[in-house]
């Protein structure tokens, strides 16, 4: 099982990619079988999205070359981990931008939202959750409770997390590893269900 974990903001001196760090980790200890990639949107430069119509209906669609490589990317993984901020109660505009390009490479996969900032970044990941429904993924019905505040002092940059934070019962590593149990679940059933399908559930 590969699963991606995409780290959503690109601005100078982030903290995302500390959490996205923990999260891989905590995915390498679980399973053996798991094969963990962390996808950075700083990798993928695309342009804003203005394409003539919606990348699921457009048989002529012309597709920027740099945002066909996201796409070929996403295309690898049979789920996804989503890191994100919150930006102004919402998700960063990158990763939006990232998100209306998509087509049919995340149709019936499973997603999950880690977040931080103001409000432990809920407010991004609801919105997210949502944004993500609607490109046809599969999110998690469980709240991830894993929306972090004060992420930077409770993460340190190589993706370990404080000792008084593990030492929480029910606190944010516990909260992780529910969350991505339910995510491998899901990718099992539904990796096995797309297999069964002798062409895809849709088309342009």
């Amino acid at each position: 099982m590969k699963i991606a974990v995409i780290i959503g903001s690109i601005r100078e001196g982030r903290k995302t990619p500390a959490q996205a760090k923990w999260v891989v980790k905590t995915l390498q200890a679980m399973d053996d079988d798991i094969d963990t990639e962390t996808v950075d949107l700083k990798d993928y430069p695309m342009p804003i999205f203005n394409e003539t119509a919606s990348p699921r209906y457009n048989p002529k669609r012309q597709i920027n070359p740099a945002a066909q490589k996201w796409l070929d990317k996403l295309a690898e993984f049979d789920a996804y981990v989503f890191v994100t901020p919150e930006y102004n109660h919402g998700v960063p505009g990158v990763l939006k931008n990232a998100i209306d390009y998509i087509d049919w490479q995340v149709n019936r996969k499973p997603a999950a939202v880690v977040s931080h900032g103001s409000a432990g970044g809920a407010r991004a990941e609801v919105a997210l959750k949502e944004i993500l429904s609607e490109s046809r993924m599969v999110t998690m019905p469980t709240v991830s409770g894993v929306a972090m505040v004060g992420m930077s002092e409770k993460i340190d940059e190589n993706g370990n997390l404080s000792e008084v934070e593990k030492a929480k019962p029910h606190g944010p590593q516990q909260a992780l590893e529910t969350l991505l149990k339910e995510l491998v679940w899901y990718a099992e059933v539904l990796t096995t269900a797309r297999a069964r399908e002798s062409e895809p559930a849709f088309t342009t």
